[in-house]
């Protein structure tokens, strides 16, 4: 199950709307065939490792890090592939929370004479799978917010100018860390101080749909963001009351606007990630300034943080991490517990995470 649970993990921020699912076919105590979601969501896990064992499958063991789909979509159901191939057993990590699926697939197996097993690998499955629970229990994506900090708690020089704060090390693990998202995101706020592309820099890796939250559509048309639009799609949040000229210009260059109620001023964070959620997407990974970071921890909607902490001083004149809140607000959250910690270079990554049920 550890295995198929990496298998699955080689298609995150590829599969959406679809789950990242790994399988494995064993049989005499031998892989005689393996599979991953594709990109795009199909084939399914299943289907490849099936066809990869062959005839082997007939009388083997399928592992699979979620329940196999029994429902048809653009594809015939994976459980009907499973018992047309003649295997016996199914070890299967959790039940699918898609209530199209929900306990079906299993059940159709065991009807059809397959002996089932499910919870093998659980609590890994549903970190592996938070993205895809989130969105069917809550209706939005699993939200990751990413923090560079000096040791004295800043994220950027005075006056919002922005520091090279982390080394080259934790830089590529945030490349790889945005590679595995369905969208990065960030606040209009970052792109005017920063003029960032948060795009994917690894070799072979690639980038995923960028989303800037920004209420009053003011995205500059020569941004590095824009300018990359034919290089991964770039989303603008903005409010309801935003001006269309704005939207006219960046729609003729190839961005999506996408509008949502306005709160005191400010975009109203839930409904905008269940607009996300209704396109598709399953995971955000914020690397946002102190204000969208605030916005989103008092909204509640923080599902993990990941803090790149920096042996770099900054300085009494830098900027919090946080607006108007004390750093120790996110890192001694009640709804977020501290799962790891490890070196990446010269700097330190801590990881906090809210439980998945």
């Amino acid at each position: 199950m550890a295995l198929a649970l990496a298998l699955g993990r080689r298609g995150l921020g590829r599969t959406w709307p679809n789950p990242a699912v790994g399988a494995l076919v064993v049989k005499n105590a031998l892989i005689v065939g393996r599979g991953w979601t594709q990109p795009g969501g199909r084939p399914h896990a299943e289907t490849e490792a099936l066809a990869r064992a062959g005839g082997a499958a007939r009388s083997a063991t399928l592992y699979v890090s979620l329940e196999p789909c029994s429902h048809h979509g653009r594809t015939p159901p994976c459980v009907d592939a499973i018992i047309d191939a003649g295997v016996a057993r199914v070890v299967s990590a959790m039940p699918d929370p898609n209530p199209r699926v929900a306990g079906e697939g299993h059940w159709k197996l065991a009807e059809a004479g397959v002996t089932v097993e499910v919870g093998i690998g659980a609590d890994e499955a549903r970190r592996a799978h938070a993205g895809h629970i989130r969105r069917m229990r809550d209706g939005r994506p699993h939200t990751i917010l990413k923090l560079a900090l000096s040791a004295d708690g800043k994220v950027a020089l005075s006056g919002r100018r922005p520091a090279s704060i982390t080394g080259e090390p934790a830089r590529r693990r945030v490349h790889l860390m945005r590679a595995m998202s369905d969208a990065v995101a960030t606040g209009i706020g970052t792109v005017l101080a920063d003029d960032p592309q948060l795009t994917c820099r690894l070799p072979g890796m690639h980038s995923p749909v960028r989303v800037v939250f920004d209420a009053k559509l003011r995205l500059p048309l020569a941004s590095r963001m824009v300018a990359s639009v034919s290089a991964s799609p770039v989303w603008v949040v903005t409010g309801a009351s935003a001006p269309q000229s704005p939207e006219l210009e960046l729609r003729a260059r190839g961005v999506q606007v996408l509008r949502v109620k306005e709160a005191a001023g400010r975009l109203d964070l839930l409904p905008a990630l269940k607009l996300l959620a209704e396109r598709g997407v399953t995971r955000v990974f914020f690397e946002a300034g102190p204000v969208l970071a605030t916005a989103l921890l008092k909204a509640d909607l923080v599902d993990e943080a990941m803090l790149f902490r920096s042996p770099m001083i900054i300085g009494p004149d830098g900027i919090d991490a946080l607006e108007g809140l004390p750093l120790s607000d996110l890192t001694r959250s009640p709804r977020l517990q501290r799962v790891a910690a490890e070196a990446v270079g010269v700097d330190t990554l801590e990881m906090l995470a809210r439980a998945v049920s």
